[in-house]
Parts: structure tokens; sequence; C-alpha cells
């Protein structure tokens, strides 16, 4: 049956399967016991003929009188279905026979049996009864009627035949019966397969299957299909009221993070003007006093404006490094083709000429390009660098490397020394604003310049981390993702 039957006509084909099945089985059965009990008539009727024969062909036998034991045979003629028939002696010796035609007469003779009175032979489609003739209480001689199977072959066609119409009248009725019970079964299931299409097309969950008045496994199925899309649809109405709320929720932070974009901007035009203005106020006096009034200085008041010196460029530093990160957080992106081999040269020649006086073995890998924006890069470079720079300070002689490696396919750019290191506990605090894993007595800075590499390395779609420990330099690593230039 294909596949793609309907579940109506595969109810309506397994009852007609099932009723012609239970039908031949029986059919079966009754041609068993018709053709037994059609056999055990032929050899009840041969039976009796055989008795009557024999009671009428005594006196032929006891007065050896042939022709009158064969005109008594003859009247085997009038029973259709005897081939032939014979009386033997009782040393087995053909007395008389009757034969139909010569195309059934058979020369080889029945044996006798002396301790039956009556014999049953099924052979090759023909029935042989053997019958002893006893008088006076001796056996005076034998007589068989042999006979053919043509009345059980007919009755069993006439039987095959009603068995064929019977059958094909069955299958009618099953088929009629199954299409008006069908609808019991196959419609509402039909039905629910109809619904779940129509909720699986619609997305409409508040679709029902019409509940079946019957108490059966099919009511189950419609009562529970009927319970999951109530449950799927109080779901997707928590699931909508949470989007909505949602979607409420991100608007009101859109609006606190565009506030505080502008709260950004402020501050950043603030430290720019607000705050530079004063300190250079401060600077400038300094100088002048510096300029004018440093050789009356005692030795106190000169520590006191150096004092003011130093934590006023400390507060320049600060400034211009909240300005960077701010400008990293806001600038848009300009992706360019990036020689960051010739970028890492650059700024160690830079650095080399601010401090002469270093001796460093500098290593920087060929060929490094990248696609990005070469101004970030160029910011996140000079803070990388510049903290290698910073941090082997302490070590002669010190050793700078910018290299690349590939993992798993990816290019990853690192920068290494073999400088202070750091202490791997501190790694949480590493990437954060402000945030020194280093006094400020022993290594300058402002805890800026990391957290601003951080910001530019994800806006290039890459990450950032680092390895190190104390007094064993560190390895910053970082990928970025290489898209073509727009």
């Amino acid at each position: 049956m294909p596949t793609n039957t309907s579940i109506a006509a595969k109810l309506t084909w397994m009852n007609i399967a099932v009723t012609t099945v239970a039908l031949l089985v029986a059919s079966v059965g009754f041609l068993f016991y018709d053709q037994s009990n059609a056999r055990t008539s032929l050899v009840t009727s041969l039976s009796t003929q055989a008795q009557i024969i024999a009671a009428n062909s005594v006196s032929a036998l006891e007065f050896n009188d042939p022709e009158s034991a064969r005109q008594t045979l003859r009247a085997l003629a009038a029973s259709p279905n005897v081939e032939g028939a014979g009386l033997l002696t009782p040393d087995g010796q053909l007395f008389a026979e009757y034969w139909r035609s010569a195309d059934v007469r058979v020369n080889v003779l029945p044996s006798l049996s002396p301790d039956k009175q009556q014999t049953v032979l099924f052979f090759s489609e023909k029935v042989t009864v053997i019958r002893n003739i006893d008088f006076g209480g001796r056996r005076i001689g034998a007589i068989y009627i042999r006979s053919n199977l043509s009345s059980l072959n007919e009755r069993r066609n006439r039987f095959l035949k009603i068995l064929f119409f019977v059958l094909l009248a069955c299958m009618g009725a099953a088929l009629i019966v199954s299409w008006l019970f069908r609808r019991t079964v196959a419609g509402p299931i039909a039905e629910l397969a109809d619904t779940a299409m129509k909720v699986s097309r619609e997305k409409n969950y508040s679709l029902r299957a019409q509940p079946s008045l019957a108490h059966d496994e099919l009511s189950t199925l419609i009562t529970a299909f009927n319970e999951m899309l109530s449950q799927i649809q109080v779901r997707d109405a928590a699931l909508l009221s949470a989007r909505s709320e949602l979607e409420l929720r991100v608007q009101d932070r859109t609006k606190q993070l565009v506030a505080a974009n502008r709260d950004l901007e402020a501050f950043s035009y603030s430290v720019s003007h607000d705050l530079r203005g004063p300190l250079e106020v401060v600077n400038g006096m300094s100088y002048i006093i510096h300029l004018q009034y440093g050789n009356e200085l005692s030795p106190g008041l000169k520590d006191c404006l150096d004092r003011i010196d130093d934590a006023s460029k400390r507060m320049n530093e600060l400034i211009e490094d909240l300005l960077n990160l701010a400008r990293v957080t806001k600038s848009e992106m300009h992706r360019e083709r990036v020689d960051v081999s010739a970028m890492a040269r650059e700024i160690f020649a830079e650095l080399k000429q601010r401090h002469p006086q270093r001796v460093v073995e500098i290593v920087v890998a060929s060929d490094a390009i990248v696609v990005g924006d070469a101004h970030l890069l160029r910011v996140a470079m000079d803070n990388l660098i510049g903290n290698a720079w910073k941090y082997s300070s302490n070590k002669s002689p010190s050793k700078i490397e910018f290299g690349v490696r590939r993992a798993n396919g990816t290019p990853v750019y690192f920068i290494k020394d073999n400088g202070a290191g750091f202490d791997p506990r501190g790694m949480q605090r590493l990437f954060q604003p402000f945030q020194r894993l280093h006094p400020l007595s022993e290594f300058p800075g402002t805890g800026v310049g990391l957290a601003t590499v951080q910001r530019i390395i994800q806006k290039h779609g890459g990450r950032i981390w680092a390895e190190g420990a104390v007094n064993e330099g560190a390895t910053f690593s970082f990928t970025l993702d290489n898209a073509p230039e727009s």
C-alpha cells in the first residue's frame, strides 16, 4: 500500500483484508470438511453396492456361472461414477468382470485381505472398494468396485465457485460497511490533521480540534492535542508580553545610553577645555615662579614647587588618556590595509630616539599586513610597545619582540618582553580603566592604556589576552577580524 494513502483508505483496505482472510480460512476448513464427508458418502455408497452385488452373485459363484455373474455386474452401469467391477475366486483369480469402456480397464487385480471384510483404496483420482463374499460360514470369493472421483471434483468446483461469489459479496459488503463507519475513526483523525496543518501554517494557537463524543484513545489524543495548544498559546502570550517588556526596557536603556553618551561628550569637552584651562594656569604660574624667583626660594619651597609640577604633568597625562579612551569609543572605523610590522619598527625607532641610553634587543616580524583603522591600530601598538618598553626598563639587556603565529588557522599577533611581568591573580583587573598591577613609584602611568587597547581590538572584531609571571616578562596577544576593506 502506498505510504501517502489516507488513513480512511488504510482502514477500509484493512477491513477488506481481514474479512477476506477470515473468509478464506473458514472456506478452506469447510472445503476440507465437505470433501471428507463426500468421500465418506462415496465409500458408503460403493460399499452398499458391493454388498448388493455380492448377495446377487452367490449362486453364480457356487454353481460356477460366470455369465450370470457378468449380468449381475452390468447392473452397475446405472452408476455413472463406477468405471468397472469384478468377482474373484477365493484364490484371487478373476471370475467375472465389467468395465464401462476399454479405456478405463485395468488388468492388475486388487489383492485380497483375508483379515478384513472390506478394504478401501484411494489412488490416482480413483477409489476401489474390495469386499469378501461369505456364504454358509465359508469364503466363496470377493468383489471389487472401482469408481472415479468426478463427483467429488464437481462438488469441490461448485464449492469454489460459490466461495468466489460469496467472497466478492463479502468484500463489497465490507467496503460499504467500512465506508459507512470510517467516519467514526478516520473522520476525527482527518480533522485533527487539518487542525495541526492550520496551526503550523498560520501559527494560530487559538485553534482547537473538534472534541470526540466517544471516550476512547482517539478522544484522549484530541484532548491532549488541545491541551498542548492551550499551553503553547499561554507560553506565546507570556513570551509576547516578555518581548514587549524587553523592547520597552531596551528603549529605556537606549535612551539612558544616549544620555550617558551625551554626558560623556560633555565630560570630554569639560576635560579638554574647563580642566585644561586651570591646569595650564597652574603650569604657567609654576614656570614664572621658577624663572623669576627660583634663586630666592628655600629648598622646601623648591620641593613643593617640583611636586606641583609633577602633579600637573600627571594630571595632564590622565586627561590625555581619558580623551583618547573617549575618542576610541566614539570614533568610526576606516578600514584599509595596514603594515603593522612597519608601524612597530617606527614606534621602536621613536622610543630609541627618546631613550638612547637603553640597550634593547628588538625583534619585529616582517610582512604583518592587516585590514583595519590605521589611526586606532597606531594607538593600540603605541600602548602595547610602550608598556613593553617601560616594564622591561629594569632588565639589562632587555628584549622586546613583535611577532605573528597561527592558532587554528587564525593569525595571532603578540608583543613579548622579558620585563617585570605581572601577578596572574590580577588578570581580571588588567584591562579595566585606572587599574594598575604595579606601584606608581616603580612604574609611572595612569592605568588607562590597556583599557584603550582592548576597546580598539574589540572594535576590530578581535580579542586580546595576556600571559605572564612576576619578573618573567609578559606576552600580550591579540587577533583581528581581517575583513576586506570597504
